[in-house]
């Protein structure tokens, strides 16, 4: 498959997203965050892995495992940054002691101390893409935000910013910033965001997929009678957790993947490398970041590649049997 356009850069067909190597983080309410127990050591591996396969953007934030996922990042890339583009987000402060969520931060002053420490963190003196990490922020506020934003791109911190945002309300009002490229939003084959896809698709930004997979839904391995780990996220049900219901594969979106799954695993496919080539299949300006956690799943992943996007045809026949 051909790159894609992320901004000024080529960035490989597909991302590696970073919140599962975080590792264990919790909210207010002492609720899990992350993923679950991590090793370092086989999350670089991984990193390498997918540096080795032709992925070069990776997608994390300074929140996920309370800035660990950063630093395991910036331990991979060390004497590699240069064949990566890195993109973090900011707004949500947390104590990375207790590895605690405390509030989100939106100031000028706040802004410019946790770039700062992302950079320490991913050991880089630039950020290429940084990206607003409060989904439903009031797009009253956005000017003091984007001043800041210039402000990070003007003293060389930051290349570019985005915003991770399901709303259409907030993209229109954030696309106009001189140095926005790109909106990160959840779509899926089960999950879609048409509405998104097709703005980023009519003001050339760059479509960044987060939930590509369903957060392992469309991994084809938790079925009815699979439980989560009680410290992993998908255990809780909150509203946009919908791909699981108390800690087991929701049995509505499995009724749904049945339906599909034959055409998701055309040409020898998994069922993940169909549901990432159905993402391909939305336009040359998607760029998917499935998570992971080992090497395995990195090369699975990046195996899609090789197989490029659903046909026309196809993508049309998901459309009428998701109806």
């Amino acid at each position: 498959m051909q790159q894609r356009q992320l901004g000024e850069w080529k960035v490989s067909p597909m991302g590696l997203g970073c919140w599962a190597i975080g590792g264990p983080f919790f909210d207010q309410d002492n609720k899990p965050c992350g993923w679950g127990k991590v090793d370092d050591a086989v999350s670089i591996s991984a990193i390498h892995a997918a540096l080795d396969a032709g992925i070069n953007f990776f997608d994390t934030a300074a929140v996920y495992g309370a800035g660990h996922s950063e630093s395991v990042l910036g331990k991979a890339l060390a004497n590699k940054r240069q064949q990566a583009i890195i993109a973090t987000k900011f707004g949500l402060e947390f104590d990375e002691e207790t590895k605690t969520i405390s509030g989100i931060f939106d100031q000028h002053d706040a802004i410019i101390c946790h770039c700062e420490n992302s950079l320490k963190r991913l050991g880089t003196e630039y950020i290429d893409l940084y990206q607003l990490h409060l989904n439903d922020y009031p797009v009253e506020n956005l000017a003091a935000i984007i001043d800041s934003l210039e402000h990070l791109v003007k003293a060389g911190k930051i290349r570019a910013y985005a915003w991770s945002t399901d709303y259409l309300d907030r993209a229109k009002a954030f696309a106009p910033a001189k140095h926005c490229i790109a909106f990160q939003f959840q779509n899926n084959v089960l999950d879609q965001n048409s509405t998104m896809v097709d703005f980023c698709a009519q003001h050339n930004k760059t479509a960044i997929n987060r939930g590509p997979l369903a957060m392992g839904l469309l991994s084809g391995k938790y079925q009815h009678s699979r439980i989560l780990d009680k410290d992993d996220i998908r255990c809780i049900n909150p509203e946009w957790l919908k791909y699981f219901v108390n800690g087991k594969a929701s049995p509505e979106l499995l009724e749904k993947l049945a339906g599909i799954q034959s055409i998701l695993t055309s040409k020898g496919r998994t069922i993940n490398q169909g549901a990432l080539a159905w993402i391909w299949g939305l336009g040359e300006h998607t760029l998917p970041i499935p998570g992971f956690r080992n090497q395995a799943q990195v090369l699975s992943n990046a195996a899609a590649m090789e197989q490029g996007p659903l046909s026309s045809a196809q993508m049309q026949e998901i459309n009428q049997l998701l109806k």
